[in-house]
């Protein structure tokens, strides 16, 4: 009967919105949380004050980004029935946010953006099969490229670009500041305010849009829009809620980022964040969705190894690289379980 099917697409449509908010959540506590953790550990920023700065970045990043992250997201699959693409999007969020929270009862950073994209493609794979997801490059009406291949090509990239940059800004650091007493901290410790803020906005509009395209098709998929574009209550509550995951539950991974890889100074998160800042904008510019978590370890591992390696705490590097290895297939198949057991009381 037609009052019944509007009356599952009304409750599908709302629990994809409502997941897709709990997903915010746990991506500001998991991926945003670690973008403070170098500040906080070498006493730069005090915990109240960092926490505060890049809760407000990523609101700001949110509202400000476009939507070429987004775009790369809804492009992973291709789904004719709404009713199928309603179902496959609360499955993928429902596995991600399982993961999120797994990861963080353990302090192991791990990246959302890892678990949604394993989250989309093992539920997508249950629903219609290997066809309708994108596994290389798909090209939109516009020129963009989107698919598989694109997002794993810069999840790499961007953690590269991070170890990268942290190793080169710190051997630039140590010339530059040769001969230097403690005294210098104290600008290195000031400007960091500006960097932790610069690099939450960087943060925000990247991270925040994978969330924003879900909800985006929800509502498209649903009959509750005309567009996949972007609402502005949609930007706005995915802000909030963010913010709101980073105030309130990121310690754990705050304490194996800031702590656990490399015994961090000033010049230190100075450079990692930095480093992390430029390599997440650049993926945010070209569309990629890249997890930050990713790129801040990195970047602190690289900076460990131009200083002294023997001090880089390696198992940590381990437990972390065991991590994200796992992610996609955990997330796959979980997604895809959720969405044979969602599909089958729909």
């Amino acid at each position: 009967m037609i009052w019944m099917d509007i009356t599952l697409f009304l409750v599908l449509t709302s629990l994809a919105i409502v997941v897709s908010l709990a997903f915010a959540f746990t991506n500001g506590f998991q991926d945003a949380s670690s973008i403070v953790a170098t500040a906080i550990a070498s006493g730069a920023v005090s915990p109240k004050g960092a926490v505060s700065n890049i809760a407000i970045g990523c609101v700001v990043g949110t509202l400000v980004s476009g939507s070429a992250v987004s775009n790369t997201i809804q492009g992973l699959v291709s789904i004719e029935s709404e009713q199928v693409l309603l179902e496959v999007i609360v499955a993928a969020v429902l596995a991600s946010s399982a993961w999120n929270l797994v990861t963080w009862r353990y302090g192991v950073p791990s990246s959302s953006t890892h678990a949604i994209v394993g989250g989309l493609v093992g539920a997508g794979l249950f629903a219609a099969g290997p066809d309708d997801i994108f596994w290389g490059f798909a090209e939109l009406a516009d020129g963009e490229l989107v698919g598989l291949t694109k997002v794993l090509v810069f999840l790499l990239v961007s953690v590269a670009f991070g170890f990268i940059g942290g190793f080169l800004l710190q051997r630039f650091s140590e010339t530059a500041l040769r001969g230097a007493d403690r005294s210098v901290n104290r600008p290195i410790k000031r400007s960091q305010l500006v960097t932790v803020t610069i690099l939450g906005i960087s943060n925000g509009a990247n991270d925040s849009q994978k969330q924003m395209g879900l909800m985006s098709i929800a509502l498209f998929a649903g009959g509750y829009a005309t567009t996949l574009e972007i609402p502005m209550w949609v930007r706005l509550s995915v802000g909030m809620v963010m913010a709101m995951g980073i105030l309130g539950g990121g310690w754990r991974i705050m304490r194996t980022v800031g702590r656990g890889i490399y015994p961090l100074e000033p010049v230190h998160s100075l450079n990692s964040q930095i480093a992390s800042g430029a390599s997440v904008l650049w993926s945010t510019v070209s569309g990629a969705p890249v997890s930050s978590t990713q790129v801040v370890s990195s970047s602190i591992i690289g900076i460990g190894s131009a200083e002294n390696v023997k001090k880089v705490r390696w198992k940590v590097g381990k437990d972390i690289v065991l991590s994200w290895l796992l992610t996609i297939p955990v997330t796959m198949i979980i997604s895809g379980a959720i969405y044979l057991a969602l599909h089958w009381m729909t």
